[in-house]
């Protein structure tokens, strides 16, 4: 028994090395990045952030600062005895990720589901695959990006389910494992992000529940490093709502990329690899 248990352990902890490599060589953390960029430099694609940006900065606000009031010195506390000197930065992180969670399911549940959507489909239209868009909405005529998109046909992003928070709740304890058990707990969170970022691609693809895992499993790495970005980037207190449109605008570039076939092996872009390399 002892002997497979080790033998289980080594196999495990190989396959999370060498998907860590592929992860790293894929460069799609990089997806994240770009999105901003992106998004900075297209000031058509502001237009659902901005319709949005008044109940949901509120939003962030309150959840963060009941959150701090009422959790943060506890969960210090408990950590006080785990994490030694580092408790304090560890119940942070921990708050922060907990609001952020919690700011998210309430922010894509209540208030900015449709504009997710539109900003996904919208940055589709701009890298020209408006055919690939028509699959879930009307499209218009005209110059104007955000103007072409016309009624929603197919809602894709899914609305909190209770198996999204019970999964959270069951990687939340990793936090208390001084600085390892946090790493692990947002690359948990990650692995699970990132193909949720690519929902609304696969809607339009038409891919059933078999094609998409089949998809998801063949660039498990790459996905797992675009959601480990995004999950940090939307960490942050009270821009987390600027990060997760950024977020889906790099998703749909990556999504774009996939798309006019402009993507390697792995699942990345050749132009995000050489990027990449000239990073290191």
């Amino acid at each position: 028994m002892t002997d497979k248990v080790k033998e289980v352990a080594i196999g495990e902890a190989e396959h999370i090395k060498n998907q860590t490599i592929t992860a790293a060589r894929s460069a799609a953390y990089l997806y994240p990045i770009r999105g901003i960029a992106y998004f900075v430099s297209h000031r058509s694609l502001w237009q659902p952030l901005t319709s949005k940006l008044a109940p949901t900065f509120t939003l962030g606000i309150g959840v963060t600062t009941f959150m701090f009031i009422f959790t943060y010195l506890p969960q210090m506390a408990v950590m006080a005895f785990t994490s030694g000197p580092l408790a304090a930065i560890s119940a942070a992180l921990l708050v922060l990720s907990e609001s952020s969670t919690l700011f998210t399911i309430l922010s894509k549940t209540f208030l900015i589901e449709d504009a997710l959507t539109d900003t996904f489909d919208g940055v589709l239209v701009s890298k020209n695959t408006t055919n690939l868009v028509s699959e879930g909405r009307q499209i218009k005529g005209g110059n104007d990006i955000m103007g072409k998109l016309g009624k929603i046909t197919k809602k894709p992003f899914q609305k909190f389910t209770p198996t999204a928070l019970v999964r959270y709740l069951m990687y939340l304890p990793l936090n208390f494992i001084p600085v390892v058990g946090t790493v692990m707990f947002v690359i948990l969170q990650g692995k699970r992000a990132g193909p949720a970022a690519h929902t609304r691609y696969f809607q339009l693809k038409q891919w059933n529940s078999s094609q998409r895992q089949k998809h998801v499993e063949e660039y498990e790495a790459a996905y797992t490093s675009f959601g480990v970005a995004a999950v940090l980037l939307e960490l942050v207190p009270l821009a987390s709502i600027f990060f997760a449109f950024t977020n889906t605008v790099g998703a749909a570039l990556w999504a774009a990329d996939m798309e006019k076939g402009n993507v390697t092996s792995d699942g990345t872009s050749p132009m995000l690899k050489e990027q990449a390399r000239k990073a290191e």
